[in-house]
Formats: C-alpha cells, structure tokens, sequence
C-alpha cells in the first residue's frame, strides 16, 4: 500500500480528497494536515510515501514547506493540489521536486489518472533497482512513467465530450462571483455557445451545476449555472 498524506487548509476538502484517495486501489490516507506546521510534523513522524499537499496554507505556502522538507532531508513525494495555477508557482513546484500538479477544481478521474502514474513510476524503479540501472533504456522507463495519457472522453460523460473540456467549465464556474449564462461560459472558455451549453446541460443533470432562471421584460428566460461544492 502507499501511504498518503492529505493537506489542505479547508477540513472539508480534504476530507473529500481523502476519499477520492481512498477510491483508487493501492493507495490509503494515513494522516490528514490544514498547516504546514502539522504537515511537516506527520512527515518527520515517518510512514509517508506521498503528500497531495495543497500552496495556500495558513502558516506557509506548499512551496516553502516542500523547500523545508528537502532542506531536511525528507524525500517524501509530492503532488501539488491547489488553486494556484500560474506559471511560477507550477515552476517552483517542479524545481522542488513536485511530481505532479493538480489545479483546483478537479474530478476523480483527473486525481485518478496521476496517483496511477505515480504507482506505475514506483513499480518502474522497483524493477530497474532489482536488475541495476544499465542504459537510457532504464531511464526512460522511469521518467515515462510519470506520463499521464488525456482520455478523449472520460467515463460516465456522453460520447463526443472530453474531460479537459469538462474541467475548463467547472473552473470557470468555480471562480464565478455569481451564476453565469451559457453566452458568458463560451466566451470565458473560448469554446462555442452550442458547445458550452452542451456541457452544462449535462453537467446540471449530474448535479454539479445549480440551474435558475433570470427572467427580461420579454422572450423566454435566460438560463444561468453556478458551481455546487460536492
């Protein structure tokens, strides 16, 4: 089994993301931590392979505790799982060492896909340690295993849509102040009207998107989406 830290300042998301974890076989939540402080304690306590460690902590970023962490010599594993999406956070993150980087929001399917790669990668240098690292070969094996193949359509979406497409929406709406229409989901995404409401129709039906209705002095009302919390 590979043990697995969750940290993340929101007790409800990390409980959530501990279940997620909890879903995927091979893999088990051991400790869960909202501070750097209490993260950095459960790694030095030992007994952690891996930590899905959110950047905005109320202590300290994820980035200066992984920076922490190394400077102490703790090679645990990291994938980053946060908000932060801009490119210097993601930068410092792979010059840390950060193995993968998970932007908010996300589906199981995505979280899936990268703790699968990390299982693979550590099943990989198994193997090679047992035979002795012999060539190029080898290391490719090792740094192809982090790869993560983007599925066309992932499972439980109708055929024609795609994961991505469907993470696209769900930040957009997840970064709204307020519910928004069809018309301003397309041009937030740069993706077609036709195919925006294709997205949330189905969306709203899986119960992921709240639907109302705005009404105008004339014509049928206007069909507007929020973002529901799982």
């Amino acid at each position: 089994m590979i043990d697995v830290l969750v940290v993340d300042d929101d007790f409800r998301v990390a409980e959530i993301n501990a279940k997620y974890v909890g879903k995927v076989p091979g893999f088990r939540v051991t400790a869960r931590a909202h501070s750097a402080a209490q993260a950095l304690t459960a790694v030095e306590r030992g007994g952690v392979d891996l930590v899905l460690l959110d950047h905005y902590l109320p202590d300290q970023t994820g980035l200066d505790l992984v920076h922490r962490m190394r400077e102490q010599g703790h090679g645990t594993d990291v994938i980053m799982i946060t908000a932060a999406g801009d490119v210097t956070t993601v930068q410092k993150a792979m010059r840390l060492g950060a193995l993968h980087y998970l932007v908010k929001p996300f589906t199981f399917v995505a979280l899936r896909s990268r703790l699968d790669s990390y299982a693979a990668l550590r099943r990989t240098v198994d193997r090679v340690a047992d035979r002795g690292l012999t060539g190029q070969e080898q290391v490719d094996r090792i740094f192809g295993a982090l790869r993560t193949a983007p599925a066309p359509s992932a499972p439980g979406l109708p055929s024609g849509q795609s994961e991505p497409t469907t993470d696209l929406i769900c930040g957009v709406l997840h970064r709204a102040d307020q519910p928004l229409s069809a018309h301003e989901v397309a041009t937030r995404t740069g993706l077609s009207r036709s195919t925006a409401q294709r997205y949330l129709r189905h969306l709203e039906q899986a119960g992921r998107l709240r639907l109302s209705l705005k009404y105008g002095d004339t014509g049928r009302p206007e069909h507007r989406y929020a973002w529901l919390a799982p």
